[in-house]
């Protein structure tokens, strides 16, 4: 192994609980982040005690950038960079001396921490700590130790393959591998909610289509294609996805023609819901998604979602169901969706807003107003408009 190198240590966390299929999940995982490190050069990626190595092959390599698309990528709970030598404690001293200055530097107090795996190492876990402490405070005098509330942890690692240093973990995705969990269509709008569900969907390890409705001319193409950089967005978690892209402009014009003002926002969401169903069917997902949060508005009341939900025949997943505005909001701001979210342009949601929309409605109700048109065809009819656009990861 080459000396004094740089290597990247990626630790995960529950696939760890699993069973039998453990090294499925691993097998994923390490596929997901081999496809990522073809952007930034030629890496050695494989695996040992439940962590994933990510070694630069040559002096090419963007390791920055591959750091950046490993904390990404889900089912990676933490994401070390490291210097790694050879195992033996002349080597790990040099190391330390070599390595951990620039880390150390804005810094004021540290602790060492060894973790010794190959017991076939000569000193134990507290002497390592102790000789390594001792190297920094010669390289960096102003530092003391603290063990109690250091500002920084260096970590000591004596594996398999090498001894690794590292001052600090970064905090990953988390999650699941990203396909292990199926595949499901995100009912994605322009709003700051559907991309959030997404994105939570994603982490536990749904492989995503998404649904766009337009009301062209009512809305632009200004508006799909901020819809089309949410996806994008999206995608640096979630992988490549296919945008499916469905014109309600007639079904709209068609409900104001005919029905009570007070219900076009319930039809509409049955039509929306009936819709996503059958191309659901077309893209072999076994779910839905949508970014409904219980009470948010008068189509999210429990009412409203029992009056909607009986045109799916799957199951709808909200995860943003129980979240309040705020909260969602925090998730978008952290995956990069929000500052685009909230460009105003209008969706189809917004255009043919009932000034009073019915908030706790009856189904019987809902079905005579529906009942005024051939539900089916219209539903068909919008279906036969699809067209689809491929968001491709950027990262």
């Amino acid at each position: 192994m080459t000396t004094n190198k740089e290597i990247l240590l990626c630790k995960y966390g529950e696939i760890v609980l699993k069973g039998a299929n453990k090294k499925y999940f691993e097998d994923v995982l390490c596929r997901e982040l081999r496809k990522r490190a073809k952007r930034y050069g030629q890496f050695n990626i494989y695996r040992a005690q439940s962590t994933i190595y990510i070694e630069p092959e040559n002096g090419e390599c963007d390791i920055d950038g591959m750091f950046d698309a490993a904390r990404k990528v889900f089912g990676i709970v933490t994401v070390c960079r490291c210097g790694v030598c050879e195992k033996n404690m002349d080597a790990v001293r040099a190391l330390a001396r070599a390595y951990l200055p620039d880390f150390l530097r804005a810094c004021k107090t540290f602790k060492v921490e060894s973790k010794r795996s190959d017991k076939t190492f000569p000193l134990n876990s507290m002497e390592i700590s102790a000789e390594i402490g001792g190297e920094i405070l010669s390289v960096c005098p102003h530092l003391r130790v603290d063990v109690r509330n250091p500002d920084i942890v260096v970590q000591v690692e004596v594996r398999e393959y090498g001894a690794y240093i590292h001052a600090g973990a970064f905090k990953g995705a988390g999650g699941i591998p990203h396909g292990t969990g199926g595949n499901a269509l995100l009912l994605l709008s322009g709003g700051i909610d559907s991309p959030v569900a997404g994105y939570m969907m994603a982490k536990r390890g749904v492989r995503l289509e998404a649904l766009y409705f337009e009301s062209f001319p009512y809305t632009t193409e200004l508006a799909r294609d901020k819809v089309v950089r949410l996806a994008q967005a999206v995608s640096e978690y979630a992988g490549d996805i296919y945008l499916h892209v469905v014109s309600l402009t007639h079904i709209q014009e068609e409900l104001v023609k005919n029905c009570e003002e007070d219900y076009f926002t319930l039809l509409l969401r049955r039509y929306m819901m009936a819709i996503a169903d059958k191309m659901a069917d077309r893209l072999y997902c076994r779910a839905l998604i949508t970014g409904e949060s219980l009470g948010q508005v008068a189509s999210q009341t429990m009412e409203a979602l029992n009056v909607t939900d009986p045109l799916a025949t799957r199951p709808v997943f909200r995860p943003c169901i129980g979240m309040d505005k705020e909260e969602i909001i925090q998730i978008a701001r952290r995956i990069g969706t929000f500052d685009i979210s909230i460009e105003p342009y209008e969706d189809c949601c917004t255009v043919f807003t009932p000034r009073h929309p019915r908030t706790r409605p009856e189904l019987e109700k809902v079905l005579v107003q529906e009942r005024k048109l051939d539900f089916d065809a219209l539903v068909d009819e919008a279906l036969a408009s699809a067209f689809r656009i491929a968001v491709r990861q950027s990262d």
